[in-house]
């Protein structure tokens, strides 16, 4: 089994070692490894020239998710691509392994595995993780959710439907949704599990999830999201995030948090929505260059030993 590893960064001095030393603990050996970089000025380059990486760099003016990625994709020389965060690690030496199997089926298109936070991850978006990415894997899934922070896809099937660099977010949804569209089919590995670590702020949540938004209108064109909605929404996240916090008896400790975080996330929906017009260079600093932009959870048990990351800070 070989794969080539694609992995977006911008300032993840915090997490790229982490994420490049699991690499190399994977049970799978074969690796390529491609870094694009949209203008780190932090140590992320310095530390990922350590290992053994590919590194490439697109200016931030050019940066989109789906850019990246298609500028990643295509200096990788095996067909099974893997696509990671920055901001992720393994948890296990078989991620790849199990992330990689189900193309043994011809007709698996894309693979994604399930993401969990750590210490710094906010309760709100723990649950959202649970949510998206539950416990038990599901072989040929009936829609096309996904999330390139941990999946794989074929290259062949990217040379002749590259990733929609126009989106401001979602290109991974809107890949997923051409694909099942034409009857391939997508695989949820659970055992293939990362953490995923984000640190961010309510203008940072707010700003991702309005970016969010507006790629979602763009292709689902469709689909609505009212002031109604939003009212919904967040009265009832808040509401079920509290009991949960509560019968983990730590609502204390979160009620903060949970308050603005849904806040943020539905109110950022609600203003992607309405938002119209192209994706400028305004809006793209805006969506990947936040002012003070800082990156950086129960599991189900398995038998193996997960990694031992120590030596990491």
């Amino acid at each position: 089994m070989r794969c080539s590893i694609v992995i977006r960064t911008y300032n993840e001095a915090n997490h790229i070692g982490r994420l490049l030393d699991g690499i190399l603990q994977q049970t799978v050996k074969d690796i390529e490894i491609i870094l694009v970089d949209s203008g780190s000025t932090d140590s992320t380059l310095d530390i990922a020239r350590r290992y053994p990486v590919q590194v490439l760099q697109i200016s931030p003016d050019e940066f989109t998710f789906g850019r990246s990625l298609n500028a990643g994709i295509s200096q990788a020389s095996r067909d099974l691509v893997v696509i990671a965060s920055g901001h992720v690690f393994p948890v296990y030496p078989d991620w790849l392994e199990h992330l990689l199997a189900p193309f043994a089926n011809p007709e698996i298109a894309l693979t994604y595995g399930k993401q969990r936070g750590n210490h710094l991850t906010k309760f709100s978006e723990q649950q959202i993780f649970r949510q998206w990415f539950p416990e038990i894997s599901n072989q040929r899934q009936e829609h096309p959710f996904c999330n390139n922070a941990n999946a794989a896809i074929r290259r062949t099937l990217w040379e002749s439907q590259p990733y929609d660099e126009r989106l401001s977010g979602l290109e991974d949804v809107a890949w997923a949704k051409r694909v099942f569209d034409e009857d391939l089919g997508i695989s949820y590995v659970a055992e293939a599990e990362v953490i995923h670590v984000h640190a961010e702020s309510p203008q940072d949540v707010y700003n991702r999830y309005r970016r969010e938004a507006i790629a979602f209108k763009r292709i689902f064109p469709e689909e609505r999201f009212t002031i109604w909605d939003f009212t919904k929404l967040v009265s009832t996240n808040i509401f079920n995030d509290l009991l949960r916090s509560a019968q983990a008896r730590s609502m204390w400790q979160h009620i903060s948090d949970i308050l603005w975080f849904r806040w943020m996330q539905f109110w950022g929906t609600y203003q992607g929505y309405r938002q119209s017009g192209p994706l400028t260079w305004e809006l793209r600093k805006t969506f990947y260059y936040p002012h003070g932009f800082s990156p950086t959870g129960g599991s189900s048990k398995r038998e193996i030993e997960p990694i031992d990351y120590q030596d990491q800070s």
